[in-house]
């Protein structure tokens, strides 16, 4: 499978730094291995999810019960939770740090994956969603728990973009 193991395990890395026991997330591509990593860590718990707005309302306990949480999803998937992170998050001002695959973009072979990449920008723009890209290993971390301070102290949503160059390997 040409999604990077060593990349996922940097972004996975990254996650337990930042202190976070709670991984929400439904299968996608991209994710695969960050899924199993948590699956597999017995310090971690992984909520497996039937839509992606119901993450929203796992990371709201969560933080209720002072556990950080992350949630795993790609573009159509975050698209899919607007409802939650409008009336639960932002309305509510809870924080949550939102890791979601940026499919779409240049390179996608895939064309029901265009349409999501082509609008996530503009809608976390819309709603003030703060927001950055990762693209490469050695930014994860530190971009990381820079996203959780900011959405613990601003009790807010916080979105990274996973990009294709750090979660993708083309085979050779």
């Amino acid at each position: 499978m040409p999604v990077s193991v060593a990349n996922s395990q940097v972004v996975y890395d990254a996650i337990k730094h930042a202190d976070v026991k709670l991984v929400s997330a439904l299968p996608e591509t991209w994710l695969v291995h960050l899924i199993r990593m948590a699956d597999e860590d017995p310090e971690m718990t992984l909520v497996r999810l039937a839509k992606e707005e119901e993450g929203v309302g796992v990371s709201a306990g969560a933080h209720f019960a002072g556990v950080r949480s992350v949630m795993l999803m790609q573009n159509h998937g975050f698209l899919q939770a607007i409802n939650g992170i409008v009336g639960v998050s932002l309305l509510y001002k809870i924080p949550l740090l939102m890791l979601i695959t940026d499919r779409g973009g240049f390179g996608e072979k895939d064309p029901w994956q265009t349409e999501g990449g082509k609008h996530t920008r503009p809608v976390l723009d819309a709603l003030h969603i703060a927001h950055e890209d990762l693209t490469r290993p050695d930014e994860v971390e530190p971009r990381l728990a820079k996203a959780m301070a900011l959405a613990q102290s601003s009790l807010s949503p916080v979105a990274l973009l996973l990009g294709r160059d750090l979660m993708w390997e083309e085979p050779s």
